[in-house]
């Protein structure tokens, strides 16, 4: 199967949304390609004529928020060509749904919109998951100033696409990479030799990098503070034991006017995560969001046939 390029206005709508418009293409291409494996849709080859049209639409079977429809869409246009197809989307990614919720409609070649069908799906339905969860962190700390972020524990080759769907579900971005951003963790602390030697270290190769150091003690917080970082990562502390951190934060900063972030990693769940965010830390980091969430049940139904 010859399949199509993105159109000019889908490439706009995915620029538009902050995504890499030909790495969306190419996602969609290689999941399309796998599905197909070098043959060809036997059973709808085998049911449904060359010439038939469907009208379908995309509904949610399940309360959550949304996040790739453009995605889904890229896939239906890459397989059916968008000369061929109408898809019209209803919802917007980030809109809050339940079940019956219609979020897009598409008229196309029937073969061409059951062949797209699986890859649409499992693309819309997997990063409506991801903004699904999301959402549920981001109602969970609701009136504190803490913010949801994301972590690099993302499916390998959908990182930019799961990110992206931490933000349609409310969240923030943590770094997208290893390059945009220094994280010293416990491994770079043991290399280097200690908290302060691997911040001095980092920040000579790299002085106008921000830099974020884990702890997991209130002491080397106290290290991280005065060498000099820009964000403190807690590692595993129990929120009684982050209140003091805060407390020792806001100590630093009123003498030195040098303002510290603070973020919360390990061991949180929606049942604890208020609490966690009433310490006064300025994020939660939640790995579970790109790498456990499960999906949200989306569904295509087509509804006419000429």
């Amino acid at each position: 199967m010859i399949l199509h390029s993105l159109s000019t206005e889908r490439r706009e709508r995915l620029t538009k949304a902050g995504l890499d418009a030909n790495q969306v293409e190419d996602l969609v291409r290689r999941t399309i390609e796998e599905d197909l494996a070098g043959g060809a849709d036997i059973t709808t080859v085998a049911t449904v004529p060359a010439q038939q049209r469907s009208v379908a639409t995309f509904t949610t079977r399940a309360r959550g928020a949304l996040a790739g429809l453009d995605v889904a869409a890229a896939a239906v246009e890459m397989v059916c060509g968008v000369e061929q197809c109408a898809f019209t989307i209803v919802c917007n990614d980030g809109d809050r749904v339940v079940p019956g919720d219609v979020l897009a409609k598409v008229e196309a070649p029937t073969r061409g919109l059951l062949t797209a069908e699986r890859t649409a799906l499992n693309l819309l339905c997997h990063l409506s998951g991801v903004a699904t969860a999301t959402a549920m962190w981001v109602d969970a700390i609701a009136g504190t100033d803490a913010k949801v972020r994301d972590t690099r524990k993302t499916t390998p080759g959908l990182r930019s696409l799961e990110k992206y769907a931490v933000r349609c579900g409310g969240g923030q971005n943590h770094r997208m990479s290893l390059s945009d951003a220094a994280l010293v963790k416990d491994n770079h602390i043991v290399a280097a030799g200690g908290v302060a030697q691997a911040f001095a270290l980092v920040r000579q190769s790299a002085p106008d990098m921000v830099v974020e150091i884990e702890v997991d003690t209130l002491e080397q917080l106290k290290v991280a503070l005065d060498a000099g970082a820009d964000l403190v990562l807690l590692d595993n502390m129990a929120p009684a034991t982050m209140r003091q951190a805060v407390d020792i934060a806001r100590r630093h900063t009123s003498t030195t006017a040098r303002h510290v972030l603070l973020e919360a990693s390990g061991g949180l769940t929606l049942a604890n995560a208020k609490d966690v965010a009433a310490t006064g830390v300025d994020f939660i980091s939640v790995g579970a969001l790109t790498h456990s969430s499960p999906i949200l049940d989306i569904g295509l139904d087509v509804h006419t046939v000429q």
